[in-house]
């Protein structure tokens, strides 16, 4: 740690956060996946090819929109995008022109039939519209283990023991799901 003029200890970038987790895959709830909604391989090329599609953008316009469709779901930064439009401009299925101070990518007509065709096998925004409902299961998920944490802490043994039942039947039950 650092401390600035006024005395107040901040973290130094790039050092690891308590608990000993790193900046990386440090996601919404202190570890795992860092993208809400898993967003796959690929998906930042599907995307882009698909809003370019449908008119020339720049960057940040791509940034939002993909925000937009997924309905914050996925928030893709400029370090997933900007690497994107680069290699769709050197596969030469994307032109970048300079307009009012900012970049501006549009589609080829290479790039138009790679689109297409894309789009047709891989519907990008209703996988991730239907992602947002597991974003409601993870929320319910960390109740759960709030609460459990609760009775664990604070109850008796025996409502320990009832509250260790009531999750095992829980498990049990959402894989008796699965195998429906």
């Amino acid at each position: 740690m650092s401390h600035d003029e006024a005395g107040s200890a901040r973290r130094d970038p790039g050092r690891s956060r308590p608990g000993g987790r790193g900046r990386r895959g440090a996601g919404p709830s202190g570890g795992g996946r860092g993208r809400r909604g898993g967003a796959r391989r690929g998906d930042a090329r599907l995307a882009v090819l698909g809003l370019l599609a449908e008119e020339p953008m720049h960057g940040y316009q791509i940034m939002n929109e993909i925000a937009d469709r997924t309905s914050g779901v996925w928030q893709p930064s400029p370090g997933s995008i900007y690497p994107v439009l680069a290699q769709l401009t050197d596969e030469g299925l994307v032109t970048c022109e300079e307009n009012e101070g900012r970049k501006v990518f549009s589609l080829t007509a290479e790039g138009e039939g790679a689109s297409a065709e894309l789009q047709e096998a891989t519907p990008v925004w209703e996988r991730f519209l239907e992602a947002d409902d597991r974003v409601d299961l993870r929320q319910e998920v960390d109740r759960l283990a709030t609460a459990a944490r609760q009775v664990g802490t604070t109850g008796t043994a025996e409502q320990a023991a009832r509250a260790a039942e009531i999750i095992t039947e829980a498990r049990k039950a959402l894989y008796g799901l699965l195998a429906e």
